[in-house]
Order: C-alpha cells, then sequence, then structure tokens
C-alpha cells in the first residue's frame, strides 16, 4: 500500500498563478479525507473532531462502526501540476447537516469527485444531484471497501449516471490510485470544456501532464 503524505510542507513557486480547484463529495465515512491526504503534496488541513455517544443521535453510524472522527468543515491539500498550476483539493463533509457547506464549496470549481461506497450507494445521490444543479463536471470513483462487487452498469443504473460520467474503481488509501482519479477527472473536464461551443479551456491543463506526486 503506497503511504499518504509526509507531514514536510512542500513550497509553493513564485511562478505559479494557476490556481485549480477540485472538490471531493460523497456520503459519510466514503473516503474523503483519506483520498485527499493519500494524494496531496503537503501536510493537508483538516478538521476532524472525535466523535462521540452525542452524536450518535445526529449522525447514522450503522454502517461505519470503526469510524472514530469525522470532517466537521473541510479538508485540504495542493498539488503542483506545474510550474504555474497548482490544483487545490477540498474535501467537502459527508453528513445531511453539513450539506450547506456544499453550494460554497462548489463555487468556482473546476471538476469534482464523488467517492461512493457502493454498500451505501444512496448516500451519494445528494451530491450527484448538487453537482447536476451546479453544472459541475464531475467524476465517480467507488472506494474499495471489500464489499459485494457489482458490474459497472448496475452502479451506473443504480446512481441514474449519465453515460458521458466516468466511472472507476479506487483505494482512497493508495496514491497512485487516487492520482488516477484525478487524472480521469481532468480529462473529463477537457472533454467537456472541448464539447461546448467548441471552446477548449486554456486553464485546464493537459491531461497527460505528469502530477508531482
Amino acid at each position: 500500500m503506497d503511504s499518504a503524505t509526509s507531514d514536510a510542507r512542500t513550497p509553493l513557486g513564485a511562478s505559479a498563478d494557476n490556481g485549480l480547484k477540485i472538490v471531493v463529495v460523497g456520503g459519510f465515512g466514503v473516503g474523503k479525507t483519506t483520498l485527499v491526504r493519500s494524494v496531496s503534496e503537503i501536510r493537508p488541513l483538516n478538521t476532524e473532531e472525535t466523535m462521540t455517544k452525542a452524536g450518535e443521535a445526529v449522525d447514522d453510524i450503522s454502517e461505519v462502526r470503526g469510524k472514530s472522527a469525522t470532517t466537521v468543515a473541510f479538508d485540504f491539500g495542493r498539488i503542483t501540476l506545474d510550474a504555474r498550476n497548482v490544483l487545490y483539493l477540498f474535501g467537502a463533509p459527508g453528513q445531511e447537516r453539513f450539506w450547506f457547506l456544499w453550494d460554497r464549496l462548489f463555487s468556482g470549481t473546476l471538476g469534482a469527485v464523488v467517492l461512493v461506497d457502493t454498500r451505501r450507494i444512496g448516500d451519494s445521490w445528494y451530491a450527484i444531484d448538487r453537482l447536476e444543479h451546479h453544472g459541475t463536471p464531475f467524476i465517480v470513483a467507488c472506494n474499495d471497501f471489500g464489499g459485494t462487487p457489482y458490474a459497472p452498469q448496475q452502479i451506473r443504473e443504480a446512481l441514474d449516471l449519465d453515460p458521458h460520467v466516468p466511472l472507476l474503481d479506487c483505494d482512497a488509501r493508495s496514491r497512485a490510485s487516487a492520482k488516477q482519479v484525478l487524472i480521469t477527472l481532468v480529462e473529463h473536464v477537457k472533454n467537456h470544456h472541448g464539447s461546448q461551443s467548441g471552446r477548449y479551456d486554456t486553464q485546464v491543463p493537459a491531461p497527460h501532464q505528469e502530477l508531482a506526486l
């Protein structure tokens, strides 16, 4: 298993002037914090707090019994793409009581990753609905929790996904896997912008650019 990023902070080059924002969304306990942590080149900023007995009356933890902490605002990580382009990663909190933060996080977003636990696939519907409402390009990544395997078409039907939305498997703990998720999103965003009015968004890095991990 690839290890998460080290505690060392990598300084941002003075020439970097194009910040690109990606949001990772999904249900409670699907691995959003883990994905941001595994791929960020800096020690991620996170707002995790210890879960308490009092919170059991608010958050349904029946399917995430091993979870001891939860994000209460957002996670933040960074990846340098090249000398001028920097990718900023925001992991959104999954509980329904924090959904009011999502619309603000979506503002100015290049694209989004919807992280899915196929054991609780219904938890992802709201994220997809809000992204479609905002017209934000997104992909769906199924995090591996060792549950019953499903065919891609079964997942697409369960989520009512548009055929053009990329769907892939991932392991949020693996840096290589998380990196592939982001590359897939960048490719999708390029295709999305290229198909609209014949325009090609030059602010989006080419998908073949290597992420500096």
